[in-house]
């Protein structure tokens, strides 16, 4: 039965390459069988849509006959799913064997996976990027607004100022790695002999090592508290709009990266007006006699009473126009308009001279 690669991948048939490559990255590292949860079906069947959607000769192809063109156990050139286990947990004994991947390069992708890339091990003590939410009225999305939220998190210890060392006491250089925070290792796999670099497990990549630990923070530079910080909500953010504010999230250790915050923008709804884009929308009713006369009325606006004047003969529903009174634009100067729809009252209760007035205008 024909496979769709690209719902395997889940990604769209016009994705990029550098698209398909992240998606593969992020489902190989899900789903691997050597982490805990890992499904070792499930990890072959991306491994084989990404040999054909990584390739661009195989991927033309499939995308004019289906998966069906080149069903080869999966791996184009018949390599064993044993094989290519062994290989990719770094077995030994794979370094000379010549395996057809279609001119996939899936080492670089691996190699973060399985230890000889060095990418995610480079980042190992940074802090961990952490989620918000911010509730904010209209008003202050249209014209921005100053505020400070109070997040529970890992902040940089006060007592040792991250270092992880108690007052006084001697920071020396690793001796294992001599100060670089990193070890180098020869790791064999299928792909061949490799000379990695990784984060020195001895000071966990920091370079150094104290002499006696902060009796606060136990050695990690870090702690955990509620900490006050201020943010600038910029005027015009949308409902949902994300703000990533850099070195807000978690502290790393020992003086390491703080991780980013990344902080969603919820606006509450209001009563009077509603938003489309840089314009607002409010409705007003009027007596059936201004809307026919004409006349001159007062309006809400963000920034106070406005006067509008009501044409001779207006028509239930005609939106009327106030320019730069709507939402701040923010990518761009000025704001946009306030709409305001025009409603139409019709009388319930009418008097016998109102009854007699209308009759005469009707006829």
């Amino acid at each position: 039965m024909s496979k769709d690669y690209y719902k395997i991948l889940g990604v769209e048939k016009n994705a990029s390459e550098a698209e398909i490559k992240t998606a593969f990255r992020k489902l190989a590292h899900q789903h691997h069988p050597d982490k805990a949860g890992g499904d070792e079906a499930k990890f072959k069947e991306i491994n084989e849509a990404y040999q054909v959607l990584g390739n661009a000769e195989k991927r033309k192809q499939f995308d004019q006959y289906g998966s069906t063109f080149d069903q080869q156990g999966g791996f184009g050139g018949g390599v064993n799913w044993e094989d290519f286990m062994r290989g990719a947990r770094g077995g030994q004994g794979y370094s000379n064997m010549n395996f057809d991947f279609g001119g996939i390069d899936l080492g670089d992708i691996f190699g973060d996976m399985f230890g000889f890339g060095g990418g995610q091990s480079s980042r190992r003590n940074r802090g961990a990027d952490i989620q918000a939410t911010l509730t904010i009225e209209l008003k202050e999305a249209v014209f921005g607004v100053k505020k400070t939220v109070e997040l529970y998190k890992t902040a940089t210890c006060e007592k040792c100022g991250g270092s992880g060392a108690e007052h006084g006491s001697a920071i020396n250089n690793c001796g294992r790695c001599s100060g670089s925070g990193r070890v180098t290792e020869i790791k064999r796999t299928f792909f061949g002999s490799f000379q990695t670099t990784a984060v020195c497990p001895d000071c966990d990549g920091a370079g150094k090592k104290v002499e006696k630990k902060c009796k606060e923070c136990s050695g990690r530079g870090s702690v955990k508290r509620n900490e006050r910080i201020d943010i600038d909500i910029p005027a015009g953010i949308e409902n949902k709009n994300v703000l990533k504010m850099q070195g807000k999230g978690e502290a790393g250790e020992r003086g390491a990266t703080a991780g980013d915050l990344y902080l969603e923008i919820k606006v509450r709804p209001d009563s009077r007006f509603k938003r489309s884009g840089d314009d607002l929308f409010v409705s007003k009713k009027i007596s059936f006699a201004k809307a026919a006369l004409g006349a001159e009325i007062s309006i809400d606006t963000m920034d106070g009473q406005e006067t509008l004047k009501i044409p001779a003969g207006t028509q239930p529903n005609t939106i009327l126009k106030i320019k730069n009174k709507g939402v701040s634009r923010m990518r761009a100067s000025g704001r946009g308009d306030l709409l305001i729809e025009i409603i139409v009252e019709v009388p319930t209760r009418l008097s016998r001279k109102q009854k007699e007035a209308l009759e005469n205008f009707d006829e």
